[in-house]
């Protein structure tokens, strides 16, 4: 008997048919004599109708109120689910957030699990021999407030519960039928991948892949979690994220992925001295501002430019703090443009293959697509473009490497 975590997402609970489907696959783990605990996030859109009913009565609730607003939708598709396997037959019982043990710090909308006690859950599965279900995306703080873990955050729950129960396998179930080298519903000849290394798959989720979140596939590498992908409609097997993979030597890149949540940022005319890049930095830093690429310019008598990126949400706060701290940094004028977006390809093959990033280029040129700013690290290149190239961009890329 073995003890596998099934986390199901939006889309595979949409519907009271989906439900059912969920509750089927539930059911035939169990049926093979394992213990099974299944993390359910919220159904379809039932997240974003929240927070646009939230908007009507209150366009600036407080985060803690709508934490405690949003942890319902999965309260909802739990206890729907734990009905479906009641009708079943079979022994289970629905558990939110906090009844399963999953405690967070205090950071409203996007708290971190500081960890699961699993008393709760591991009575449930020795002694009454029940499926577990638990909510997804939330736990508790030290004040006994409901947090949320923000998007993508059932993942992580999954993965969490995964580790603290020591649990033999963590299947993540979407609905595609795992991790492929590009979003096959807009890439032709996109390809499903057997298997994919923690971190390459880390820096595709960093990269706006969407099949894994990436503080889930952090966690797993961290902790070791046997992780699976795998869709909840098709029954094929999905595909398997771990240390080491067997095609690791044989492939260039792994996948192709591509981020719209990206704007680029330009300082123009900075004094050039030293320190300046230091106080702007901390000075975004210090507002949980996260910097992507960065470019500094070679100084030109006493300026030089200083151009960046962030996520296209930060953008607008980004450019009013720059702007409130504008004399003492000593720039003439901070340009924004949203309309760009980051194209990247990942593979631990980048090692030892020479030339990748050439050949990335060269795609890109044949498309002729102009590349505004460039990043790399040992296993990732990511290029800026303008927005209206993302799609192409992404094709000709992926054939470039992959037809070949």
């Amino acid at each position: 008997m073995g003890l596998i975590v099934q986390k199901f997402g939006g889309s595979s609970v949409a519907t009271t048919e989906r439900i059912q489907n969920v509750a089927r696959i539930i059911t035939e783990t169990y049926k093979k004599g394992n213990n099974v605990v299944a993390v359910l996030s919220a159904q379809g859109d039932t997240t974003d109708d929240l927070i646009e009913k939230a908007k009507e009565i209150n366009p600036k609730a407080s985060r803690r109120e709508m934490d405690m607003l949003l942890s319902t939708g999965e309260q909802i598709s739990c206890s729907l689910c734990a009905m479906a396997i009641e009708a079943l037959g079979f022994p289970v019982v629905s558990l939110t957030g906090w009844q399963a043990g999953v405690q967070t710090n205090s950071s409203y909308s996007n708290a971190r699990i500081k960890k699961v006690r699993t008393e709760r859950i591991q009575s449930e599965l020795d002694r009454n021999h029940s499926i577990v279900i638990v909510t997804g995306f939330q736990g508790i703080n030290k004040f006994d407030d409901i947090t949320t873990l923000g998007r993508g955050g059932s993942d992580t729950s999954a993965v969490a519960l995964a580790a603290s129960l020591k649990a033999d396998l963590c299947q993540i179930y979407t609905d595609v039928d795992g991790v492929y080298t590009a979003d096959p519903r807009h890439v032709e000849g996109a390809r499903k991948l057997d298997e994919i290394t923690f971190d390459e798959m880390l820096e595709l989720a960093s990269l706006g892949a969407q099949v894994l979140h990436n503080r889930s596939v952090e966690m797993a590498k961290k902790y070791r979690v046997n992780l699976e992908v795998l869709s909840s409609f098709s029954g094929k097997p999905g595909t398997k994220v771990k240390e080491v993979v067997k095609t690791m030597e044989k492939t260039q890149i792994s996948g192709v992925a591509k981020d719209k949540n990206v704007a680029r940022l330009a300082l123009v005319n900075v004094e050039d001295k030293p320190g300046i890049a230091y106080q702007v930095f901390s000075l975004l830093g210090q507002k949980n501002i996260n910097v992507d690429i960065i470019l500094q310019s070679m100084g030109r008598g006493e300026s030089q430019d200083i151009s960046f990126t962030v996520k296209r949400d930060d953008a607008d706060q980004a450019m009013e703090l720059l702007q409130e701290h504008k004399a003492a940094l000593g720039f003439e004028r901070v340009d924004v443009n949203k309309e760009v977006v980051k194209v990247s390809i990942v593979g631990a093959g980048m090692l030892d293959n020479a030339g990748v990033a050439a050949k990335m280029f060269g795609a890109l040129y044949d498309a002729d697509i102009n590349i505004h700013m460039i990043s790399t690290s040992e296993i990732k290149v990511s290029v800026l473009l303008d927005e209206a190239d993302a799609n192409q961009a992404v094709q000709a890329i992926h054939n470039k490497f992959f037809e070949e």
